[in-house]
């Protein structure tokens, strides 16, 4: 088996050619990223590092850092100087140019698909054997099955668990593809979120700790043995396979789950002080590159280029998945309605909480 470190919190770690960090007229990039990208942004950066260098004389030192996707865009917002994010979801850049303005606020249409490069999903990591019998959604309410999430205050993993599991009950509860939610009667509709929040709520007494980001989150479950059922990026869970061997986890796909589109955005005022936009944009635009789709695919992301998921659709099985822009009108709606201050996961979780400490 090999082993597997999952590190909680990487900050500005550097990549860019070793001897070459430091040299003088070197070029340096910020990349503030989420949690469960280290590894993929670590190949990345090598490849462009040299890419860059070859077609333009130039050295450039790439710095990472790293946490829950909610965390890092509160760190851009306070002053983290990223020349580019590429965060878990939407909502956490639209809310670094809202209260920053320091990019504008078209900065979703610069780049194909909606600025989101690769795409994943929610999936189930449950240890070898599967020995609690988790197939689908609703058996991680059966029995005593403890549900490791992180919290979606600091994680934007974390929110797209939540939604996956929102999704899931909504359609359950409406008979029919929520794909169609805007067409359905309003009372039906009404009546059908009332037991998807029931789901989630029961889901939430489930869950003995929650992390700030997904990276920790799975080293709670893969490193500390706690929990029976890890709520992971897709990637996440197939690096955990490939990491530590196929005989300590197995992974469930569940029968529905949200669409995630993780963005990347240009940060303009860092970058045009800096003098880094030529190189950060090319930096962006190589993750659409064929071979940036490539080592998107190798570290289990699912690439947007069709002829490169070609080549990888074993690794990625087909599924039911919905997005958040048809079932929950959107990232804005979606974090007014259920992540801010006083929003439906505060109610669900300080009614979590109260039940877990009832005698």
């Amino acid at each position: 088996m090999r082993s597997f470190l999952f590190a909680s919190v990487v900050l500005l770690s550097a990549c860019g050619g070793g001897d070459q960090a430091g040299r003088d007229g070197e070029l340096q990039l910020l990349n503030v990223s989420y949690d469960p990208t280290r590894e993929l942004y670590r190949e990345f950066n090598e490849q462009f590092v040299a890419k860059w260098l070859a077609d333009t004389g130039q050295h450039v030192a790439v710095q990472m850092s790293h946490g829950g996707s909610g965390s890092q865009a509160r760190a851009v917002i306070d002053g983290l100087n990223a020349d580019v994010v590429t965060l878990a979801l939407a909502w956490d850049i639209d809310n670094i140019q809202s209260v920053s303005r320091r990019l504008p606020a078209s900065w979703q249409q610069r780049l194909p698909h909606n600025s989101s490069p690769y795409t994943s999903t929610i999936v189930f990591l449950v240890r070898k054997g599967n020995p609690k019998g988790i197939r689908d959604w609703p058996d991680l309410l059966t029995g005593d099955v403890q549900i490791i999430t992180p919290n979606p205050k600091t994680s934007g993993g974390a929110r797209w668990n939540y939604l996956a599991a929102w999704g899931f009950a909504l359609e359950r509860a409406l008979g029919t593809d929520i794909g169609q939610l805007k067409s359905l009667p309003a009372d039906k509709v009404a009546a059908a979120q009332a037991e998807a929040e029931k789901f989630v709520g029961e889901l939430y007494r489930r869950v003995p700790v929650q992390d700030t980001g997904a990276r920790a989150a799975t080293n709670t479950f893969v490193q500390r043995g706690i929990g029976d059922v890890l709520l992971a990026w897709e990637n996440e869970a197939l690096l955990a396979g490939r990491e530590m061997g196929p005989d300590a986890f197995d992974i469930v796909w569940p029968s529905v789950s949200v669409l995630a589109e993780p963005p990347v955005a240009l940060i303009d005022s860092v970058v045009d002080r800096k003098g880094t936009r030529a190189v950060a944009e090319a930096y962006l635009e190589y993750l659409y590159a064929p071979e940036g789709q490539d080592i998107v695919a190798r570290n289990f992301f699912r690439p947007t280029n069709a002829e490169v998921a070609a080549r990888y659709a074993s690794q990625f099985p087909e599924m039911h998945m919905f997005t958040v822009d048809a079932v929950f009108g959107g990232w804005a709606r979606a974090q007014a309605e259920h992540f801010a201050d006083g929003g439906i996961y505060d109610r669900l979780f300080l009614a979590a909480s109260g039940a877990s400490h009832r005698p």
